[in-house]
């Protein structure tokens, strides 16, 4: 199984284009060393031609032009793209399917509750039917039930619901349904190596373990350090749970939670007020000595 980054940044990238915290004025002015990143999304394929995209970002133009393998120019018009999975509904994980109307229809793999988001309170599946029909929408299963994607040969997908907030445009932003947030556990069947995804976690439950014990590689919530960070660097007094993000610090952190697992460690979606994007700072040295990676655009590793 080949995995690729697209994007390893939360909602707004990095820099942040309003953002003059310490670490989006710093990138700009030169002033720490780190790296920009567009918002978060990843590829997987089993043969490097055939490929799953894991939500369609504001920037997945750009970064459709910064991985070739995505534009492998077979015929006048083409794409390596065979489906796309969406994660939950949230803008920064789907505004980036209009960009991708010319390829209409798309295979689009979603939840219940977040084909219901994007039909109604941000109905861009409703938009895009008049480019072709749009897209052709497959449900996920919750019941741990595993599917396969056409086209897609020896990879294996099992969502998992995880606790989460739906947008705030959805109907139902303030009654969690099950299927808002999901992970996806992907199995190559060949290998049998399984990564688990999961850009948005709210808290840890039993079969969120579950599945972290079971993967060779976790991709997971790497959006803020602490828990009042919007607080601390001056935008706002929202928590790290109220955006249903589960913060690195803390007792029950998820540094302190990756610690009991064996597999490579990846912290992806990443704000850009979160210290660790500072390659120099005290958080950054703490996150890699405890052998966890932070993830960047680009990043590609094979299971």
């Amino acid at each position: 199984m080949l995995v690729h980054v697209l994007g390893a940044a939360a909602g707004g990238g990095f820099p942040q284009w309003n953002c003059n915290c310490p670490n989006c004025q710093g990138l700009r002015n030169g002033s720490i060393k780190a790296t920009a990143r567009t918002q978060s999304s990843i590829a997987v394929s089993s043969n490097g031609e055939d490929w799953v995209l894991f939500n369609t970002s504001p920037d997945i133009l750009a970064q459709l032009q910064a991985f070739p393998a995505l534009q492998p120019s077979r015929a006048v018009r083409d794409t390596g793209i065979r489906a796309i999975v969406f994660m939950d509904s949230q803008i920064d994980h789907t505004t980036g399917l209009l960009m991708l109307r010319e390829g209409c229809p798309h295979q689009v793999y979603c939840t219940d509750p977040v084909y219901q988001d994007l039909t109604t309170g941000f109905p861009i599946f409703s938009l895009l039917k008049h480019w072709n029909g749009g897209i052709e929408r497959h449900p996920v299963p919750l019941e741990g039930e595993s599917f396969a994607i056409a086209g897609i040969d020896h990879l294996e997908f099992t969502a998992l619901p995880v606790d989460g907030k739906a947008p705030p445009y959805s109907p139902h932003r303030h009654e969690a349904h099950r299927g808002d947030n999901i992970g996806m556990q992907v199995r190559d069947t060949r290998s049998g190596k399984q990564l688990f995804y999961a850009p948005g976690l709210g808290q840890i439950s039993d079969s969120t373990r579950r599945a972290m014990e079971a993967a060779d590689c976790l991709m997971v919530d790497g959006t803020f350090w602490q828990e009042d960070e919007m607080a601390v660097v001056g935008l706002g007094e929202k928590k790290a749970a109220d955006m249903g993000h589960l913060p690195q610090s803390g007792e029950n952190g998820m540094l302190n939670v990756l610690k009991d697992y064996d597999a490579r460690k990846i912290l992806i979606h990443i704000n850009n007020t979160n210290p660790i994007l500072n390659e120099e700072s005290e958080q950054r040295s703490i996150v890699e000595q405890q052998g966890v990676e932070v993830a960047y655009d680009g990043m590609e590793f094979e299971l």
